[in-house]
């Protein structure tokens, strides 16, 4: 139950419904926002609540869901039920739209999922991406045939196509004829008025009653044989149709009738294909009218920043930072923000925090006037009741909600003179409506409790009905002034006091609800504000007497303590969460050190164990030569017991010592090693020996920073190809790969080994048979087969700049003479012609370019330059 009639406006849920028809789309969604109405049933709000969310989700996701075309054609369809009616031309257009928007919808909606199993025999088991949507197209029918049929008669601009019939087609051809014919006796007869000064030169026909007519001057009308069918405002002009094209007119007169008598026609025949399917055309409207309200509500939430809870089937309220919609806007166009509330009313059987005495069924709300009570009361009321309409409501995404089976309020001054109501009397009419439906699924929402009679009995009798509301178990918020309601609180479990804060010093409101102490009315601090004589304001405190005065000031200290302690534990929880994160992000910096650490380790101890196996290649070596030599066994061992120590300091380093110590090791290891060499070197130049490795130091290849030279061993960078340089000319090579000569840029070579030579014995005595031939390589032969295979004659650097253009014709160009291509094609286009000019400018200095010339003015001309290769 609502109570009382005008509650939808006493909460401002009116100003919602007309923000959301702002937001539809057509007249189908706004009929939809006026038949929202309240629902007490936790599946039915959560269905309306998901539909918003998967729409949301949807619209975030992908922007191609169909919304083109929602026409409301229902008042037509309804008409065509009975005979001999037919749809108009524009009807059937927007007919046509509309219809492709529900068949659209239906299969993106049906669409946008997966079936498991057989898609016929296990449809219960479909999974869709929009559950709740795809919902709502079910027993949705589509009309694709009758789509294609309206397609056959109309053209894409809405009118009756010629070929909607044979006699629709000849009409129009006749018409079209004669109206033709006419247009040219006209324009003769004009002519020759012009050339006889009867009619002005910049003078054309005209249209007048359905019929081509000339404008003459009313002196000259009597020189122009016809009839006279209208005159100019001014009366400077008078239109007279011809005699000789009357006839000619009043025939286009006719067939314009036949082409209207052949359009109802052809639309009654479709009409009487339609109205068959009326029903079944109007049960899909309401898909359209549906997903127009679900449109509304989107948009609604993204502009209150809204969103779709999950509601419970208990009564209970357990809001985060929930904010008044309405007051939200308001606000917002003067550049301010709302304050947003955090409210609890729960019992014993709901979640939450049961046992905290700060949560109850009923809040007493006091404070001082303007404060905020009212605003508190209503946004508890409003968000409430739009949830169970199926609304989004802007709370925070932390908040738990559940339902009421009833919402009563008594908000604003009721007075009555129709009825001869006083504002109390009409108060008592409220507290007796409400005290018969009150029960453990209500809540009750009352401003200013008690007001509107002498304070002291009207403090007794709310207290007596706020008694009934707690033995009812009922929920509610109530403000008030009253001393004994806020001590009732603190007697009646369940009933708990809540305070909107105010700033003493600044002498101002802070719209903040603080729930756990009652709050203190600051009726003398704001009657000191507004300039009332201390005079009469230390009357008043006499009055009143000092206890009331002291207790009101206790009161005061106590919110303002309450607010210190609060700033206080919020600054506290601040930094400790500042202080968990700094220490998370100093364990991950310390676990990242380690790792490091441990990888510098291996790392080290993999460098020692190179370094030994060098050096125990460098002994054994020095061994064999002892050998070799013949020298003492006493030497022999010494080199071996060198040897194994060497293996035990390296073995020493272990990945849990130090950094200084690894180092050292290392270092000590290094300085035996150069030693070492020193000894030999010492012992080579004493002998008169060169090292063994001398011939490999004189073979060994020349480093990347000399110049290649002919007869260096090269290859293309990137590839494995290699090949001998022939010659060199400035930047230029001739190089050799695989027996195959070509010329390219030096920058685009580098030094190469040779590939060495296995062959067996009858192979080296056929190359030495045919010594002049060179072995091809097969590696080279694949690289450029596989080039050749996959080289286009054509490279396109149109859009190019200049630099970036003449990049991609070096690299082509070279890829060209590699694979052996006699002839290419550079599109470079017209433009102004710079990039052609560059190009060729190019070509100009390879050696390769026999000649190029612009492409045959067939295949593109001067956009295309042809390229002939040596």
């Amino acid at each position: 139950m609502i109570y009382p009639n005008n509650f939808e406006h006493k909460l401002g849920f009116d100003e919602i419904r007309r923000l959301l028809k702002e937001r539809c789309l057509s007249t189908l969604g706004k009929e939809k926002v006026d038949e929202i109405a309240f629902s007490t049933d936790a599946d039915v709000i959560n269905e309306w609540l998901a539909q918003v969310r998967e729409f949301r989700r949807l619209q975030e996701e992908k922007d191609d869901f169909p919304m083109q075309y929602f026409f409301d054609v229902r008042q037509a369809i309804m008409r065509i039920r009975l005979e001999n009616t037919h749809l108009e031309e524009d009807e059937v257009w927007d007919l046509r739209r509309s219809l492709e928007t529900i068949t659209n919808i239906v299969k993106y909606l049906n669409d946008a999922g997966e079936v498991i199993g057989d898609p016929v025999a296990d449809m219960a088991l479909a999974e869709y991406k929009y559950p709740a949507l795809q919902r709502l197209t079910e027993g949705v029918m589509t009309f694709p045939a009758m789509i294609r049929r309206i397609d056959s008669i109309l053209d894409k601009f809405g009118r009756i196509k010629d070929s909607a019939s044979m006699t629709l087609a000849s009409i129009r051809h006749e018409l079209e004829k004669t109206q033709g014919s006419i247009s040219r006796t006209l324009y003769t007869i004009l002519h020759a008025a012009q050339k006889d000064g009867l009619v002005d030169k910049d003078a054309a026909p005209t249209m007048r009653d359905g019929r081509l007519v000339l404008p003459v001057a009313p002196s000259v009308k009597r020189r122009i044989s016809g009839i006279v069918h209208d005159e100019s405002a001014t009366g400077k002009t008078v239109f007279i149709e011809p005699a000789e094209v009357v006839e000619a007119n009043n025939k286009v007169r006719q067939l314009e009738a036949e082409e209207r008598r052949e359009v109802i026609r052809i639309l009654t025949v479709f009409t009487d294909e339609v109205r068959p399917y009326v029903s079944d055309i109007l049960n899909a409207y309401q898909l359209l009218a549906q997903i127009d309200l679900i449109h509304a509500k989107a948009e609604w939430a993204r502009l209150t920043k809204a969103f779709e809870p999950i509601v419970n089937n208990l009564p209970y309220i357990d809001w985060i930072h929930a904010v008044h919609p309405l007051l939200q806007l308001s606000l917002e166009k003067k550049g301010e923000k709302v304050v947003p509330l955090d409210i609890r009313l729960q019992g014993d059987r709901e979640p939450g925090r049961q046992g905290d005495k700060n949560i109850g069924r009923l809040l007493i709300i006091s404070g001082p006037n303007a404060g905020g009570k009212s605003v508190c009361l209503k946004t508890v009321g409003l968000l409430q009741y739009m949830l169970q309409c199926g609304l989004p409501i802007p709370i925070g995404d932390r908040s738990m909600t559940g339902i009421f089976h009833h919402i009563l309020i008594d908000i604003g001054d009721e007075q009555s003179i129709e009825n001869d109501l006083s504002t109390y009397s009409s108060h008592l009419m409220n507290m007796k409506q409400m005290m018969r439906q009150a029960n453990d699924k209500t809540l009750l929402l009352i401003d200013e409790f008690g007001s509107g009679t002498e304070p002291t009995i009207g403090g007794a009798i709310a207290e007596a009905m706020l008694k009934q509301f707690w033995k009812k178990q009922a929920f509610g918020v109530i403000t008030t002034h009253y001393q004994n309601l806020k001590h009732f609180a603190e007697d009646h479990e369940g009933v708990v006091n809540g305070a909107m804060l105010y700033d003493r010093h600044e002498m101002q409101a802070l719209f903040q609800l603080a729930i756990g102490q009652p709050g203190s009315s600051f009726a003398i601090e704001i009657a000191r504000k507004t300039g009332i004589p201390e005079e009469v304001i230390k009357d008043a405190s006499d009055i009143v007497g000092s206890d009331y005065i002291q207790s009101d000031k206790y009161l005061q200290d106590i919110v303002r303590d309450k607010r210190y302690w609060e700033g206080k534990r919020q600054t506290i929880h601040q930094h400790e969460k500042s202080l968990e994160h700094k220490i998370n992000r100093y364990e991950d910096e310390l676990n990242e050190i380690d790792r490091q650490r441990k990888e510098i380790l291996r790392k080290a101890k993999e460098e020692a164990e190179e370094l030994l196996r060098e050096s125990n290649k460098k002994i054994e070596n020095a061994i064999r030569e002892i050998k070799e030599a013949q020298a003492e066994k006493e030497r022999t061992r010494q080199i071996r017991e060198e040897l194994d120590s060497f293996k035990e300091q390296v073995a020493d380093i272990d990945t849990r010592d130090n950094d200084e110590a690894i180092a050292r090791k290392i270092r000590q290891i290094q300085e035996r090693k150069e030693r070492r060499e020193k000894r030999k070197a010492e012992k080579n130049a004493s002998t008169g020996s060169a090292p063994k490795d001398a011939a490999a130091t004189a073979t060994k290849k020349p480093t990347d920073n000399q110049p290649i030279a002919a007869g260096d061993t090269v290859r293309i960078k990137g590839l494995s190809s290699v090949g001998e340089v022939e010659s060199t000319d400035g930047k230029m090579a001739t190089v050799i790969f695989g027996g195959m000569k070509t010329k390219m840029r030096l920058e685009r070579l580098e030094h190469a080994e040779k590939p060495k030579a296995q062959t067996t014995k009858a192979e080296e005595r056929n190359n030495n048979i045919a010594g002049s031939y060179a072995t091809v390589s097969r590696d080279t032969r694949d690289v450029i087969d596989n080039r050749k295979l996959n080289f286009r004659q054509d490279l396109d650097v149109r859009g190019m700049r200049g630099d970036e253009a003449i990049n991609a014709v070096t690299y082509f160009i070279d890829d060209a003479i590699l694979v052996g291509m006699p002839r290419v094609r550079i599109l470079h286009g017209t433009g102004t012609g710079v990039l052609r000019q560059l190009i060729r400018q190019y070509l100009a200095t390879i050696p390769n370019v026999k000649a190029y010339r612009d492409e045959h003015v067939q295949f593109g001309g001067a956009g295309i330059t042809v390229v002939d290769l040596d």
